[in-house]
């Protein structure tokens, strides 16, 4: 059902575009060649208020004294105001998870670098401890082998794919031991990014709702976007038709749209 209420509106959308692109020529040509034979200056007029409606919501219907282009900027300053608000909202909670990260998990480890990719603050979410990167003394890597880390965790994933057996140990110059410990060397965290939640579960708990937060307002504030541009788009088109109906006609002539739940109406208006 919702299918089909959505092809409805699609299907009313496109008739709404062909009918401004070509329908009114149609029309015009009907009525003895109207548009064909009006001068370029008139003919370039008819596309002033589509560019200006495409530029500012609303201004094209406003020009022609229109009263639903009230309508159109109205929703224009809403939407784009909330689209501002959520993305200051996200930056400032991004800011806010970033600075728990490097103040807290981070600050026992001296860390000479502050951002990251997002990925790393999203294992960071998981994983309570990074876990060392290299546990031996000499120049060997030897890799965190505790699975409750995040190196833990990354080191069993390459056992697991490049060994025989996760739990018995090939020869450390065999093929299988090295392309796992490349594996892991890719993949793990370096010395620059370890962390550790141990001691400040209060401040982990609050670097996921920081997380959440932060992703839900950036998700919102494209959808606002979203919703600018749908706004711009409508607008220009419905004074694009509206301006070649009235041309076509010689008549002043208004559109309207319908959006319901269970169809989609356009409505044409020309005065006699």
């Amino acid at each position: 059902m919702a299918r089909g209420r959505t092809g409805k509106r699609v299907r009313a959308l496109r008739f709404a575009i062909l009918l401004a692109v070509g329908g009114a020529g149609t029309t015009g040509r009907a009525a003895g060649q109207a548009i064909d034979t009006t001068p370029p200056a008139a003919r370039a007029r008819l596309w002033v208020r589509p560019a200006a409606s495409l530029v500012l919501p609303g201004s094209g219907q406003l020009l022609a004294r229109q009263d639903r282009g009230a309508i159109y900027l109205v929703t224009e300053l809403f939407v784009l105001s909330q689209f501002l608000r959520l993305n200051q909202t996200a930056r400032h909670e991004a800011g806010r998870f970033r600075d728990l990260a490097f103040d807290v998990a981070r600050r026992g480890y001296a860390p000479g670098v502050r951002d990251t990719t997002f990925e790393y603050f999203e294992q960071m979410e998981r994983f309570s401890t990074s876990g060392a990167f290299n546990r031996g003394l000499g120049p060997a890597i030897v890799p965190e082998d505790d699975p409750a880390t995040y190196n833990g965790a990354v080191w069993l994933l390459a056992r697991r794919t490049f060994w025989d057996n996760p739990n018995v140990p090939p020869p450390t110059d065999s093929p299988q031991y090295l392309r796992a410990l490349q594996f892991y060397i890719n993949r793990a965290v370096g010395p620059n990014f370890l962390w550790s939640w141990r001691d400040a579960s209060l401040e982990q708990q609050e670097f996921r709702f920081a997380i959440r937060r932060s992703d839900d307002a950036f998700r919102q504030a494209q959808n606002a976007l979203g919703l600018l541009l749908a706004n711009h788009l409508v607008s220009a088109i419905d004074a694009l038709i509206s301006s070649r109906l009235s041309a076509a006609a010689g008549r002043p002539a208004q559109v309207s749209t319908t959006l319901g739940p269970h169809r989609a109406l356009w409505h044409v208006r020309i005065a006699l």
